[in-house]
């Protein structure tokens, strides 16, 4: 399934993960492929490809424990969640929740961890192919670029299931796209197609099937050679920014930029521009 998804990359993503599995070895995973295709980026792939990747507890536990030794580990410096061609993720994995009652997910506080994701400090690029419909379309929603295929439909369709989005979907989709939009689409179950998804600013652009994990992969790259510690500080001031006024936001903001100037990097990267050279960034 891997293999047909992805020909331009995949002889390249097998070989990655043969050389850095290691890397990895403290967590066996089941439901996803953890590959390091490109110095500095961590490639994490879902991989159910029978049920089209439907989110399901085990994978949402090996997805949370791969991105968080992703963010521990100090030679990666982006991450990149993709899923097969066919599907990022067709949805939630609705045989694992239809028996349960309200004091089953009340009291476990279930799906609450599918949000791990947005606790993660290293930038995410979400590599949308297929399918991303309701907890597929809120994971795509959680990372910080979303890149789409040609053929992408998102959609929060949990309506028609006579429930609601419940990981962030009535939330971030309409912070995104407007209340009229978001009200729309969640209240009637329609999708929308990568061309909607880009005109809207859900997503950052478009590719072909062929070519959307590599040019995701290439962006993540480009963000793994800058200096970690200011990637990681404009992460934080734009997420920041979201939850607060404005005058709170530049506040903050500022306050990361002037902490930056306590960091080898910055002086590296001022040092560098004045000698017209490339800058060695060290993290630190």
């Amino acid at each position: 399934m891997l293999v047909s998804a992805h020909r331009p990359y995949v002889a390249r993503q097998f070989r990655a993960l043969i050389s850095h599995a290691s890397r990895y070895s403290t967590s066996p995973f089941n439901n996803i492929l953890v590959s390091t295709p490109a110095p500095g980026v961590a490639l994490v792939t879902l991989n159910r490809p029978k049920s089209l990747n439907a989110l399901s507890t085990p994978l949402i536990l090996d997805l949370n424990a791969a991105l968080k030794e992703a963010d521990s580990d100090p030679t990666v410096g982006a991450i990149v969640i993709t899923g097969s061609e066919k599907a990022f993720a067709a949805g939630a994995d609705i045989k694992e929740m239809q028996h349960k009652s309200f004091a089953d997910v009340y009291e476990k506080s279930f799906i609450k961890n599918w949000g791990e994701a947005t606790n993660i400090k290293k930038p995410i690029l979400a590599a949308v192919n297929g399918y991303a419909l309701g907890g597929g379309c809120e994971l795509a929603l959680m990372a910080d670029i979303i890149y789409a295929g040609e053929k992408a439909v998102f959609g929060q369709p949990e309506i028609k299931l006579g429930i609601i989005p419940g990981a962030g979907g009535t939330q971030r989709l309409t912070r995104l796209i407007g209340k009229s939009r978001a009200m729309e689409l969640i209240l009637t179950g329609k999708t929308f197609a990568a061309k909607q998804a880009l005109e809207w600013g859900v997503v950052s652009a478009v590719f072909s099937p062929e070519q959307l994990v590599d040019e995701a992969v290439k962006t993540a790259g480009t963000i793994a050679g800058n200096g970690q510690l200011a990637v990681q500080a404009a992460k934080e001031a734009v997420n920041y920014g979201l939850q607060v006024g404005l005058e709170q936001g530049l506040l903050y903001e500022r306050r990361l930029f002037h902490s930056l100037f306590a960091t080898e990097d910055q002086k590296e990267g001022m040092t560098a521009f004045i000698e017209k050279r490339a800058a060695k960034f060290k993290g630190k």
